[in-house]
C-alpha cells in the first residue's frame, strides 16, 4: 500500500453493489479525505466505466472499485428449480414473475480487461482473489490491490495483494469469503487479530462500524484503516432506494441476520418478513438465487414493500443518519 493511497482520515467507504455505491457518495467521501469506493457487482464492465468517469468529474482524490469475483459453486439446478417454484405466490401477489439464472461470471474479464486499460487508484476484490498474474498487472500500473477476507487462512492465500480487508461478521451485504459458506464466520475484532498475526499486509478493518469510538478501536488494535457501509446508506449522496433507506430508520425493524434467502449467499440484513419465511429453504447457488428474486425485490421496492427486499444492514445500522457523506466523514474520525 503507498502512501499516497492511505486515506487521511483512515476512513473507506465500503463498496456496497446494488446500487447504494454512487459516484457522488464515493466522490464525497474522497474530497472529505477518506477513500470512497464503488461496487462494480451486477454491471457491465461499459456502467463500471460511466461511473468511474462520473467519479472523476467530480473529484481528483484517490477512489477505488470493489470487483466480485466469478462464482464457482457447485450448484444443484433442481434445488434452485424448488425455491423458485416456492417464491411463486410470493411473485404473484407483487405481479411479477420469479427470474431465472444467468451468467456466474459477473462479466469479470470484461472488467478486469478496462480497468487494467485506465484503473483507479485501488481495486479491490470480493469472493476470493485474482490470480497473481492480475494482481500484478494492476500493482504494474501503479494501482493498490486489496484483497477482502475473512478467515486467517483467506489472508494467507491472498499474500500477493498490497493490503487486506479483514471483513468481520457483523458486516452487513455480503460475506466475502471466498467459499460460499457460514463456516468459520468470527467477529470483527477477533477476525483482526487472527489476521494480524500471519499476514505484514496493511489490515483494513470491516464489519459493524458505526462509531467515532469503533474506529479508533479497531485502529488500536493495529487496523491502517477502518471501511463502514451501513453507516453511509442514509446520506444523501447513497444511491439506496428509499425502503431501505426508511428501514433502517424503522423501529419495527430490531435486529439483522445472516441470510441466502435473496442471494444465495450469506448475507447480512434487517430482518423482514422474506428473510424469515425464505432463509431456511434458501440453496447455496450464487447468483443463481440473486437472479430468481431480484424481480420480487424490484417489484416490492418500487411498491414501498420492506417485507420483501434485501436490506442489507450491519449490526451497526441504527448509528446510520440522514447526514452529508462529507460531515460523516469528519464525525467518524473525530476521536483520532
Amino acid at each position: 500500500m503507498t502512501a499516497s493511497w492511505l486515506p487521511d482520515p483512515p476512513i473507506v467507504q465500503a463498496p456496497m453493489a446494488g446500487g447504494p455505491s454512487t459516484p457522488e457518495l464515493a466522490a464525497a467521501v474522497s474530497d472529505a479525505g477518506g477513500l470512497g469506493f464503488l461496487g462494480a457487482g451486477y454491471k457491465t464492465a461499459d456502467a463500471v466505466r460511466a461511473d468511474i468517469d462520473r467519479t472523476r468529474a467530480l473529484t481528483s482524490r484517490p477512489f477505488g472499485v470493489n470487483v466480485f469475483m466469478p462464482s464457482h459453486d457447485d450448484v444443484d439446478p433442481a434445488a434452485v428449480a424448488a425455491y423458485r417454484d416456492a417464491l411463486a405466490p410470493e411473485a404473484r401477489r407483487l405481479g411479477v414473475e420469479p427470474g431465472a439464472p444467468a451468467a456466474r461470471d459477473d462479466a469479470y474479464d470484461a472488467k478486469i480487461a478496462d480497468l487494467l486499460a485506465d484503473p483507479p487508484a485501488v481495486v479491490s476484490f470480493t469472493f476470493g482473489c485474482p490470480d497473481d498474474a492480475v494482481v500484478r498487472a494492476f500493482q504494474e500500473r501503479g494501482t493498490t490491490v486489496v484483497v477482502t477476507v475473512t478467515t486467517a487462512e483467506e489472508a494467507r492465500l491472498a499474500s500477493a495483494a498490497d493490503a487486506l480487508c479483514a471483513q468481520g461478521t457483523e458486516a452487513g451485504g455480503h460475506r466475502g469469503s471466498f467459499t460460499n459458506t457460514f463456516d468459520g464466520a468470527l467477529p470483527l475484532r477477533d477476525l483482526l487479530r487472527e489476521v494480524l498475526a500471519v499476514t505484514d499486509q496493511p489490515v483494513i478493518a470491516a464489519g459493524g462500524l458505526g462509531t467515532p469510538d469503533d474506529v479508533a478501536g479497531v485502529l488500536a488494535l493495529g487496523a491502517v484503516a477502518a471501511q463502514l457501509g451501513t453507516v453511509f446508506l442514509r446520506c444523501p449522496e447513497s444511491g439506496a432506494s428509499a425502503v431501505h433507506k426508511a428501514a433502517l430508520a424503522d423501529p419495527r425493524f430490531t435486529s439483522t441476520a445472516m441470510t441466502r434467502a435473496f442471494s444465495g449467499r450469506p448475507a447480512r440484513g434487517l430482518v423482514n418478513r422474506f428473510l424469515t419465511e425464505h432463509s431456511a429453504d434458501a440453496p447455496a447457488a450464487y447468483p443463481d438465487v440473486h437472479y430468481v428474486t431480484s424481480p420480487l425485490r424490484k417489484a416490492a421496492a418500487a411498491q414501498g414493500d420492506p417485507d420483501v427486499p434485501n436490506l442489507w444492514a450491519g449490526t451497526a445500522f441504527r448509528a446510520a443518519a440522514e447526514t452529508p457523506a462529507a460531515d460523516l466523514v469528519g464525525h467518524l474520525a473525530s476521536r483520532l
